[in-house]
């Protein structure tokens, strides 16, 4: 993953070098992309709102000179601006870069140290209705590439409840039909083995037959 899009919105040499640093780190040590993005996002948008809202303070050129106080007001203009729970993700990455930096000696210690986290109230996933989903699974019907393509991706996440980013991520090595099974990858590089029913099967079974005709996609591992 590239990160070169996310530092555009950061005007400080101190900051980009830092946070490119850090994303090195988190490659080395393995971390999933999707993690490694939401990281850096949330240390980036600090940045930005520090250079936006206080560009006099030191934190503004140097995140080695951030406050706490000034992480408090970005957490709170998180939550007033999006949501409590994207509060608490940038709460929980900023801990990640500013453990870090004090790990990398760039600080004694690090200014979230003893600060409590936002509370978020878990909410309740909405469920498709049965019309909705027979819709949207109406609207993959036929015998396009796309199509195929759609009605088995569709099925799969319906029948496995899995989450987006484990259906965009599958492999083709992950399905296995013999067995009508398919292994996710989760937060965390987590895996699990999820059965899933006949029509799926059906539909897998179709879309696959036709990938391996197309030009170009019959070597890729990607689904």
């Amino acid at each position: 993953m590239d990160i070169t899009h996310l530092l555009t919105s950061v005007r400080a040499e101190e900051w980009t070098m830092l946070l490119r640093d850090w994303d090195r780190a988190l490659r080395a040590g393995n971390h999933p992309e999707t993690t490694r993005y939401n990281y850096v996002l949330a240390a980036c948008q600090l940045a930005a709102y520090l250079h936006d809202q206080t560009p006099q303070s030191a934190g503004a050129d140097n995140p080695t000179l951030v406050e706490q106080r000034q992480i408090v007001a970005f957490q709170a203009w998180m939550i007033e601006t999006r949501s409590a729970s994207t509060g608490l993700n940038k709460h929980k990455a900023l801990q990640q870069f500013f453990r870090w930096l004090a790990e990398e000696n760039e600080i004694e210690r690090s200014p979230m140290h003893d600060l409590p986290q936002p509370r978020a109230a878990q909410k309740l996933v909405e469920v498709l209705s049965d019309a909705e989903t027979k819709q949207i699974l109406g609207a993959c019907q036929g015998n396009s590439f796309i199509q195929l393509r759609d009605h088995a991706l569709v099925r799969m996440f319906y029948n496995t409840g899995a989450r987006l980013s484990e259906i965009g991520d599958l492999l083709v090595p992950d399905v296995d039909l013999d067995t009508n099974s398919v292994v996710l990858t989760g937060k965390g590089d987590k895996q699990r083995r999820v059965r899933f029913g006949t029509k799926t099967a059906r539909a897998l079974t179709r879309y696959l037959r036709a990938r391996s005709r197309r030009p170009g996609l019959a070597d890729l591992e990607r689904l």
